[in-house]
């Protein structure tokens, strides 16, 4: 009795078959997954943060504290 051959012939190509649609499928799904759990959520908390953010606000306390070396305090 003898055993039978192995399938070498278009043996790649079977494969991909199966393999190619999957991994499509499986990048497709991970990029959704990130674009909803990570970027929009990211995308909403700085739109929240800049509605209300006053930049000469904070100007003015980091130059009262000291942090800028070129502008002096208006209390002096």
């Amino acid at each position: 009795m003898s055993m039978a051959k192995p399938q070498m012939r278009g043996l790649l190509a079977k494969r991909l078959r199966f393999h190619l649609p999957l991994a499509f499928g499986l990048s497709l799904f991970a990029a959704a997954a990130f674009k909803f759990t990570v970027t929009e959520p990211r995308k909403q908390a700085y739109a929240d943060f800049y509605k209300q953010y006053d930049s000469m606000k904070e100007f003015n306390s980091m130059k009262e504290a000291g942090v800028f070396e070129s502008v002096r305090p208006s209390g002096k």
